[in-house]
């Protein structure tokens, strides 16, 4: 069965409904799946929950479905170049759930694994470890953090082979590899799709097995903090 769609809209079509829980791959804005949050913006879903180490910025990325007030909550690391984001949290409007970016990644990870829960000392002695198991081990204390079983992951990829076996460029690779492990069905829109054998087996970043749905699109590429120096 192939897995290629022709669209972001018709590889979501029969996944989405609302208060479901969502991985989104993404660094920043590195590695950020677009053409897919749009197509979820545009299918109107509301009540989400959102796994994803950041959420873009006001008008792109996962901020798009914030502006739209689609997203009720957050399970995130870094939030600090979205003003919308800051608003919906200080007045009540949206629900966070901080995480260590490790972390993130590692409970995004355990999911994939079919890992329940695991034990880390990040967090130990904050407000990260509130309400959270304790647990002793050779004289050094840990918090229990649960794994994340997501409904749906969208995840972003530089090329792809017609199975889903998957390279990420750089810091594309951070968060979409585990991103896209997590979830039931996996949703990966890639910049270049190409033949099956194209890719040498030892560069791949994420097997096909995980994947369920491709599409290949145009993707804009956008600097989040541009710094240069004074000529």
């Amino acid at each position: 069965m192939s897995k290629l769609y022709a669209s972001a809209a018709e590889a979501l079509d029969g996944l989405l409904r609302d208060d479901m829980l969502i991985a989104a791959g993404g660094f920043g804005l590195c590695g950020i799946p677009e053409l897919l949050l749009q197509a979820i913006q545009d299918s109107g879903v509301k009540d989400l929950t959102f796994a994803s180490n950041n959420a873009g910025v006001d008008d792109f990325g996962i901020g798009i479905l914030l502006q739209s007030k689609q997203v009720r909550k957050m399970m995130s690391s870094y939030v600090g170049e979205n003003a919308e984001f800051m608003r919906q949290y200080l007045s009540g409007e949206l629900e966070i759930e901080f995480n260590p970016q490790g972390t993130l990644a590692e409970r995004m990870r355990a999911g994939g694994a079919g890992i329940p829960g695991f034990y880390t000392k990040t967090g130990v002695g904050t407000q990260v470890a509130e309400g959270k198991e304790h647990k002793e081990f050779d004289g050094e204390t840990y918090i229990l953090e649960r794994g994340i079983f997501a409904d749906l992951s969208i995840v972003k990829a530089w090329k792809a082979d017609e199975t889903g076996n998957a390279i990420f460029r750089k810091t594309a690779r951070n968060f979409n590899p585990p991103a896209a492990m997590c979830g039931r069905i996996c949703v990966m829109e890639v910049e270049e799709i190409v033949p099956n054998g194209s890719l040498d087996p030892d560069h791949i970043h994420l097997p096909g097995i995980y994947v369920h749905r491709l599409i290949q699109g145009d993707h804009e590429k956008r600097i989040e903090q541009r710094t240069v120096r004074e000529a």
